[in-house]
């Protein structure tokens, strides 16, 4: 399924098994899936249990394990910073599951290097040559004479999936010797502790420990990916069992609201609605 692919606009399932579920058990609601979509799950949870007192548990488990859970009822919203897989989405039917796509949030994959790089941008031709072991010195690129040590992430990674799609395309394998890290955090704590390494992260998690560069002469930021301009940008998901109804509807509501918008624009993302 393409990144941008429409939004699934499916049906309710009688009952919505797994809201119905939890919110059956007391009131509370389980989210788990992506590193990137996180902090915006958490500081809405921690939001939404302070205006509601509804219990909020949020796990980090990666995408494709969100979609697992989603799949196996075991959570009522799913964190995903990619959609849905064909295979998930026949996995899921075939167990009853309706997964409905909500969309959040908008990011930018920002490409990191050591503040201490000269290089300040990359095309994203140069970037799929770096990841594909064409380039190996930044001195190759402008940069000094070091080799590039290339950080991903794992493979059950929306971010890697994203990273695969909108820059390497399916014919352009990634190095072997690229280093793998667990999340978004690890990424940007590896980068900012090596000055040769480069990076993707959600821009939500760039700080000053590590420097975006400008990808085809654009900078990631809020305004670049609102309007589409910079070229590594995304949606955010969250996914539904079902229609979302209740609880699990007030806080899928939360980025319509101004102060879910107030949230993700204070973490770092960009808002959809």
């Amino acid at each position: 399924m393409k990144l941008f692919g429409k939004i699934l606009f499916s049906a309710a399932m009688f009952g919505c098994l797994a809201s119905g579920n939890v919110m059956a058990a007391g009131n509370k609601l389980v989210l788990d899936g992506s590193t990137t979509v996180g902090p915006i799950a958490k500081a809405f949870a921690s939001h939404f249990t302070k205006d509601t007192g509804v219990q909020v548990t949020v796990s980090e488990s990666g995408s494709g394990n969100g979609a697992k859970s989603l799949i196996n009822k075991t959570c009522d919203i799913a964190d995903m910073s990619r959609p849905m897989k064909d295979n998930e989405l026949e996995a899921a039917r075939s167990k009853g599951v309706n997964p409905v796509e909500h969309v959040v949030a908008l990011d930018g994959l920002a490409m990191v290097v050591h503040p201490s790089n000269r290089v300040n941008a990359l095309s994203k031709s140069q970037i799929r040559g770096i990841y594909m072991g064409k380039y190996t010195n930044w001195s190759q690129l402008g940069g000094p004479n070091a080799p590039i040590i290339m950080i991903q992430r794992e493979s059950n990674s929306g971010t890697q999936d994203s990273f695969k799609e909108l820059v390497m395309g399916k014919d352009n394998p990634i190095s072997k010797r690229t280093e793998t890290q667990a999340s978004n955090g690890a990424i940007k704590s590896r980068v900012a502790s090596t000055p040769s390494a480069i990076g993707f992260i959600g821009l939500g998690f760039v700080d000053n420990s590590v420097k975006a560069l400008l990808v085809e002469g654009v900078e990631p930021d809020a305004k670049t990916v609102k309007n589409s301009t910079y070229p590594l940008h995304r949606p955010l998901f969250m996914y539904t069992n079902g229609q979302a109804t209740g609880i699990v509807k007030q806080f899928i509501d939360l980025p319509k609201t101004a102060e879910g918008k107030k949230i993700i624009s204070e973490i770092g993302f960009v808002n959809y609605y």
